[in-house]
């Protein structure tokens, strides 16, 4: 392998694309293969199709240095490189299985232009897929080109743990690289790669198998969602007792070593593109050998209601809210993305819109988004104020810091009832001025 290998990059999506940057950025050679023609031309130009803070800064660079190249034939990124790491969409199926079509579609592609290649060359799987997926790509290879895994390619499933608004960091300092390898060669070509692509900040490299590799990536997002979900359900309890707030009991477990500060932020849900369907393939997998997963359908099943806790405030602040105008601010599934996968958001608006109320919505990146969405079904606001002037309530869903330094004193003036739902308990109680009417995630009344 040479220092620096060139490699390929199937689907330029959040995962595929903050990836391909970052490694033109550290002086690798990116050819980057999607069949979305409008999605390249944009990335030509330096441009990123989504926003990922850092990302378009980068991209601008490595392709006006020439590290990143994008093509929509796939022989020609197969060919002029070492390595192919695919990392298209494996969505939620009809039945909560994962649909691997995307996956299966990058194999055939790759597999023409692995045909036609002489000499040794590196798959690697980074898309999220049940286990013995790798293992069944292997053989469609095989297949496809005549040629052994392990012998005339190599293939390893080396799962992400990028977050949404944070990916540009954490592809360039990753708390671990996790490496399921078919053989030895495949293993030492890739952790050689991460060696030069992450130098001095190596982390942990875990070797593995290629089901290990799987499962690793499928266990640890059921976990961070089952904190989530769990903190959530001592939210919802200490909403009925006196002078209890979730705020404090997450700060005094998460002191425990043992259980940690992290995904202990209580609010209406967690969402985004991957939580809500890796939960979901990870229990279907489960039916599919004969086990069964209560705490990951506990997990589901806390996630799926606590959305509608946000319209539970609204309804006992406001009664009947038929004619009632409610700001909705926050549509982005967490900050710092302009992603409404999966986001808790639509949930509560199409709730809201269904029981008459006059839903008006803001977010700082995430309107256009919200526009394919909702269409017609509500008023879009220039601005934080905008959506709040002359409301009647007010529901916050989205942390973003912009939300953060709204001074609730200036806000009730705006306001028709100044009446603040607090989704994600962007406010401290204790600051909340008398004329506005305060209702929180996790917070006992007073």
């Amino acid at each position: 392998m040479t220092e620096k290998p060139p490699v390929s990059i199937f689907g330029l999506g959040y995962v595929g694309l903050t990836f391909a940057a970052t490694l033109a950025s550290r002086g690798f050679k990116v050819v980057g293969y999607d069949i979305d023609e409008g999605k390249l031309e944009l990335i030509k130009r330096g441009k990123s199709p989504f926003y990922e803070p850092g990302l378009e800064e980068l991209l601008a660079k490595a392709v006006s240095d020439g590290n990143l190249t994008v093509t929509r034939d796939p022989g020609e990124a197969v060919a002029g490189t070492d390595a192919t790491f695919i990392t298209v969409g494996t969505p939620e199926g009809l039945d909560g299985r994962a649909d691997l079509t995307q996956l299966h579609s990058a194999l055939k592609d790759l597999g023409k232009g692995l045909a036609n290649k002489r000499s040794w060359h590196l798959v690697v799987i980074r898309s999220t897929v049940p286990p013995g997926t790798s293992r069944s790509a292997a053989k469609l290879l095989e297949e496809m080109t005549g040629k052994r895994c392990g012998v005339d390619f190599g293939l390893c499933m080396n799962p992400e743990f990028l977050r949404e608004g944070n990916a540009v960091e954490d592809n360039l300092n990753p708390d671990r690289v996790v490496i399921g390898e078919c053989d030895k060669r495949s293993g030492d070509f890739l952790e050689g790669f991460y060696k030069a692509f992450l130098g001095e900040r190596l982390p942990p490299i875990l070797r593995t198998s290629l089901e290990n590799a799987e499962l690793i990536k499928y266990a640890n997002n059921a976990f961070l969602a089952m904190k989530i979900s769990f903190i959530n359900m001592i939210a919802n309890l200490c909403e009925r007792i006196p002078y209890a707030d979730v705020e404090e009991v997450a700060r005094g477990i998460g002191l425990d070593k043992r259980i940690g500060p992290y995904f202990l932020k209580a609010g209406l849900g967690w969402g985004g593109s991957c939580f809500p369907k890796d939960l979901k393939a990870l229990l279907r997998v489960g039916e599919d050998v004969g086990v069964d997963l209560p705490l990951v359908r506990a997990t589901v099943e806390v996630n799926e209601r606590q959305p509608y806790k946000a319209v539970e405030f609204a309804e006992r602040a406001l009664g009947d809210l038929r004619g009632k105008r409610v700001a909705v601010l926050g549509l982005a599934f967490k900050p710092n993305t302009d992603d409404m996968r999966g986001a808790v958001s639509i949930k509560i608006v199409n709730k809201l819109v269904e029981k008459g109320a006059v839903v008006v919505v803001y977010d700082p990146k995430a309107m256009p988004n919200a526009k394919r969405i909702f269409g017609d079904k509500v008023e879009y606001a220039e601005s934080a104020l905008d959506a709040i002037r002359g409301a009647d309530c007010a529901i916050f869903v989205t942390e973003w810091d912009e939300f953060k330094s709204l001074k609730l004193g200036e806000v009730a003036k705006l306001m028709k009832n100044p009446i603040i739902i607090d989704g994600r308990r962007i406010f401290d109680p204790r600051t909340i001025p008398p004329t506005v009417k305060y209702y929180a995630i996790g917070l006992g009344w007073r």
